[in-house]
């Protein structure tokens, strides 16, 4: 059964001109896993773009109440490439709350735009 669905668009340039001009802000909205590549390199912005719009939509599937955290959702990729979601804290406690059970997320990046789909079933 089908809880919630999210979904949001992020614009790629905008979102690098706000993590340079606000330092820390990458630190608050994403786990230090979330800011690297397997490498060690620093994620690319389109990417950091895409997972934004993910933690958006998440909340957005979740009726996007006041008091989650951005921190207490992750997005990971497997190594097949699929996408997936981590939820821990305040939005973990709202998951439970609705009875969801499981996610589906996809991220796509293109034409300068970023965009997630966030699924919570139950």
């Amino acid at each position: 059964m089908i809880i919630g669905v999210g979904i949001d668009v992020a614009e790629i340039e905008r979102f690098g001109r706000s993590l340079e001009r606000t330092p820390g802000l990458a630190e608050r909205v994403f786990v230090p896993a979330e800011l690297l590549l397997p490498s060690g390199e620093r994620r690319g912005v389109a990417s950091l773009a895409a997972r934004f719009a993910a933690k958006e939509a998440l909340a957005k599937s979740l009726g996007a109440p006041a008091g989650l955290l951005w921190t207490d959702a992750e997005v990971w990729v497997e190594e097949s490439g699929q996408p997936r979601l981590r939820v821990r804290g305040s939005v973990a406690a709202r998951a439970a709350e609705l009875g969801v059970r499981g996610w589906h997320v996809s991220l796509s990046h293109d034409a300068g735009i970023a965009s997630a789909v966030v699924i919570a079933e139950g």
